[in-house]
C-alpha cells in the first residue's frame, strides 16, 4: 500500500519517516518529496508497505502524531490525476500547415 504523509517538517529526513513506520510492519520504501531546482522539502512523503493490515494500522495510529515537531496527517495514498498539459503551447493553439492558429 501507498501512504502520503503531509506536513513534514523540513528536518524530516528519508530515513526518519522509515522509522516512524518500520515499528508497524515491514517499509519497502520511504521518501520525502524534494523540490527538483533547490533540494528542499516539500513538506510531504510517501511510504510504501507491502501488508494492507500493517499499513492501515500505521495510518490509523500516526495520523495526528507529531514528528519533529509538525503534527503529520498520514493516510492512503490516491493515485494522481491527469493533469492535461499543454504541451507547451501555453493555451494560445497551434500553428496548422496553412499558417492559420488552430484551437482545439
Amino acid at each position: 500500500m501507498n501512504i502520503y504523509v503531509g506536513n513534514l517538517s523540513s528536518d524530516v529526513t528519508d530515513e526518519t519517516i522509515r522509522e516512524a513506520f518500520k515499528s508497524f510492519g515491514e517499509v519497502t520504501s520511504a521518501r520525502v518529496v524534494k523540490d527538483k531546482y533547490n533540494g528542499q522539502s516539500r513538506g510531504f512523503g510517501f511510504v510504501e508497505m507491502p501488508e494492507q493490515a500493517q499499513a492501515q494500522t500505521a495510518i490509523k495510529s500516526l495520523n495526528g502524531q507529531e514528528l519533529l515537531g509538525k503534527q503529520i496527517s498520514v493516510n492512503e495514498a490516491r493515485a494522481r490525476a491527469d493533469q492535461g498539459r499543454t504541451g507547451g503551447q501555453g493555451g494560445r493553439g497551434r500553428m496548422d500547415y496553412s499558417g492559420r492558429r488552430n484551437r482545439y
